[in-house]
């Protein structure tokens, strides 16, 4: 091709493209624009799954109530001297007074008493009263204006499977929120002596430093308090348990009120849980009770005429002992209390502990062969008042 035919090919591409371009420019200015459509924002939670939702939800609704505890107290050194030594927890504000539920062994032997609310707000702290049978504990503050509390729910109508929020301080990490579920209830937590029954199992994350934290439901209501964890590491392994609400007001408003926790007493202070069938054995209907070996002086068991072990159990001209308490028979046998059976005496413990100092209980017992409703009065527990 010559040179003049590929310049002239070139000049007419330009001018059709330019042609184009101008044809364009002018038909996109003539046709009709769509106005702009601007989106409203979308709900704070539309984009959220449900579940999301709730713990967000109540997170913010109860996290300005829930504090973070620093509990100091003194203790000697290699030297012998006194050091200052701290240790973390935490609570909630339960009433407008500035009263904070927490667990005993947050506070215990604490000199020194700081709690930090959410925004980084501290104030100092006084104990009211604590209860190690329970682990629980009472702290105030004083109120201020923008202090939050605490809504209490009800941990009687709990079931396995419900949606519970833990908030605490685990390790020192202020106002953390993990979530599950109720794994399962009325479980027993035996730490050294003493156990403490009837606790909420959950699979919430709870560490070191949530002890005293609210266990909350998906409404945003405080059902237990977060005490123990179970562990073979040291750390969380999907196992928690909880005091349920409903035993902790009751505790918290005995510290209130009276600076300790009042416990109704029975009086039976040595006993064996029976089966049918050592019952068989010692004669006596095969019934499931608790046969009392000994009765305290002046006990209301005592006052209400129950009746002890009267005779050692031999055999092959040897005392027996149970769990090294020697096998005393002749004694009356519970099997139920307001007509709730007491297998065992710590079913028998948790009805009492459902009462006050002061009720009325009937006692279905047998004696010998014959069985007796026998009424009792409960009394406080002398083992707490010292």
């Amino acid at each position: 091709m010559s040179r003049f035919r590929r310049t002239s090919v070139i000049v007419t591409f330009v001018v059709i493209f330019s042609v184009g371009v101008v044809l364009g420019l002018w038909l996109n200015k003539k046709a009709p624009r769509p106005a702009m459509v601007i989106m409203p924002p979308p709900p704070k939670y539309e984009a959220l799954e449900s579940g999301e939702a709730v713990v967000m939800r109540v997170y913010q609704a109860i996290s300005p109530a829930v504090v973070n505890i620093v509990a100091t107290s003194l203790a000697m050194n290699f030297w012998m001297q006194l050091v200052p030594q701290t240790g973390q927890g935490t609570g909630f504000v339960i009433d407008a007074d500035g009263h904070i539920l927490t667990n005993n062994h947050v506070v215990a032997n604490a000199e020194v008493l700081e709690v930090t609310f959410l925004g980084e707000k501290k104030v100092q702290a006084r104990l009211v009263g604590r209860d190690p049978v329970s682990d629980l504990a009472v702290i105030k503050i004083t109120p201020f204006p923008e202090m939050q509390v605490a809504p209490m729910g009800n941990s009687d109508v709990l079931s396995v499977g419900q949606r519970v929020i833990a908030i605490g301080n685990p390790f020192g990490f202020q106002h953390t929120v993990t979530a599950g579920f109720i794994s399962a209830l009325n479980r027993d937590l035996t730490i050294g002596q003493r156990t403490m029954m009837g606790m909420i199992q959950t699979d919430a994350a709870i560490n070191p430093g949530n002890s005293g934290g609210p266990l909350i439901d998906s409404r945003g209501q405080v059902i237990a308090i977060n005490t123990a964890i179970y562990t073979q590491s040291g750390g969380f392994m999907g196992i928690g348990l909880a005091v349920p609400i409903n035993r902790a007001k009751k505790v918290a408003v005995q510290i209130v009120r009276f600076g300790r926790a009042i416990y109704p007493w029975l009086g039976i202070t040595s006993w064996m849980d029976m089966e049918p069938r050592v019952a068989e054995l010692m004669g006596m209907k095969p019934v499931r009770g608790i046969l009392i070996f000994e009765i305290g002086a002046g006990s209301p068991a005592a006052r209400a005429g129950l009746k002890g072990g009267t005779q050692l159990a031999y055999y092959q001209g040897r005392p027996v002992a149970i769990k090294g308490r020697p096998l005393v028979l002749g004694g009356d046998v519970i099997l139920a209390l307001n007509d709730s059976a007491t297998p065992t005496f710590d079913d028998l413990q948790n009805l009492i502990l459902e009462k006050n100092v002061g009720d009325q209980v009937r006692l279905k017992v047998l004696r010998g062969q014959q069985e007796l409703n026998v009424d009792v009065i409960l009394s406080e527990d002398p083992r707490m008042t010292r």
